[in-house]
């Protein structure tokens, strides 16, 4: 089954700002505009393509499969969000730009060339459920803390090598509450003599 919409949208995304490209079949014409990054804005520029173009549906196609704009989106029935992994925009403009200077709204334009092109290999957004939405939040948590209490446990290493080489030898782990206190107190220790 093959969908129609009345416009075709790609959106360059970034954190202060949105570069867009609309695309009207009906006329043929490209539109570019730059909206806001902030909810606000964002809620305006959907009610502005809601007065254009009623409830029919719209194409939207961003970089993105998750984050604050495709959040802001999905609350609309009539959007139809089109996720496209960024390092096919980059391998498109590369292929197709010799310069490959990387522009917003050429991005913006890419985006619908691709699903123009090639509908049946970019399909739409499917929301997760809040369950599966709040357990990658979590593991995604996670995996930031590891990699902070790695980085910290590295910087600590480091410093040790140079000022406390013994200790290392003694622990295998760095990051036990013991060898954090042995540390803690030697360094206290130093400080005070």
């Amino acid at each position: 089954m093959e969908r129609t919409f009345v416009a075709y949208i790609g959106i360059d995304w970034s954190d202060r700002k949105h570069d867009i490209c609309l695309y009207d079949p009906e006329s043929a014409q490209r539109e570019y505009s730059v909206i806001g990054a902030q909810p606000q804005e964002i809620a305006n520029w959907v009610a502005t393509l809601q007065q254009r173009y009623g409830n029919s549906p719209i194409a939207i196609c961003l970089e993105q499969k998750r984050g604050p704009l495709i959040y802001a989106l999905c609350q609309y029935d009539n959007l139809v969000l089109f996720p496209i992994n960024p390092r096919t925009v980059s391998n498109y403009r590369r292929a197709f730009q010799p310069s490959r200077a990387k522009s917003d709204p050429v991005d913006a334009q890419i985006l619908i060339e691709l699903l123009l092109k090639h509908p049946d290999k970019i399909p739409p957004w499917q929301a997760a459920s809040c369950e599966l939405r709040a357990l990658r939040q979590w593991s995604e948590s996670r995996r930031m803390l590891v990699g902070e209490k790695v980085r910290l446990t590295n910087r600590i290493t480091a410093a040790l090598k140079n000022f406390y080489p013994q200790v290392l030898e003694w622990f295998e782990d760095k990051d036990t509450q013991v060898f954090c206190a042995l540390v803690w107190t030697n360094g206290e220790e130093e400080g005070s003599q």
